[in-house]
């Protein structure tokens, strides 16, 4: 049953992603590199102040939506109210989508689709590295230790 979750849950994940960008990569300018927002906003195809207002529109909403989906399937589907069950499952599917981010979404998705290509960024590179992705995706386990707390301490408050 916990894969099926954690397949739903990945799945959550990317159609926030995509629903958040849309038909238009610009739409998600906030995840690129600074060199390729450089460009595009020296190519004149947004500003500063709309990829800020989207950020902030499109992550408050991606986090809410992704802890409350983790309360509920730990809570509520697995039946749990014990902090330490809790936290558990918490940093497992914490963990499953943080590696799951860097390597289907970034290398994978972002790293072999056209859609990703901003007009007048080709020669900039925008897909992280191996190198960074395990930079990056070790960092953020470390987080997600503590992040599994919290989501663990709002279960056993909840059910």
């Amino acid at each position: 049953m916990i894969i099926l979750q954690l397949i739903l849950f990945c799945a959550l994940f990317t159609l926030m992603v995509k629903l958040g960008v849309g038909n238009n990569a610009l739409n998600g300018l906030y995840f690129y590199p600074k060199l390729v927002q450089e460009k595009v906003f020296e190519l004149g195809l947004t500003d500063r102040e709309t990829v800020a207002r989207k950020r902030k529109r499109f992550m408050i909403p991606f986090f809410l939506v992704l802890l409350a989906a983790l309360v509920l399937i730990i809570g509520l589907w697995n039946g749990v109210n014990a902090f330490r069950s809790a936290y558990l499952q918490a940093l497992l599917f914490l963990e499953v989508m943080n590696w799951y981010d860097g390597i289907v979404i970034d290398r994978l998705w972002v790293g072999h689709s056209k859609f990703w290509i901003i007009p007048g960024t080709e020669g900039i590179p925008f897909v992280q590295t191996w190198k960074q992705v395990l930079k990056k995706r070790g960092l953020l386990t470390l987080i997600w230790i503590a992040g599994a707390a919290v989501v663990a301490g709002i279960v056993t408050l909840i059910f």
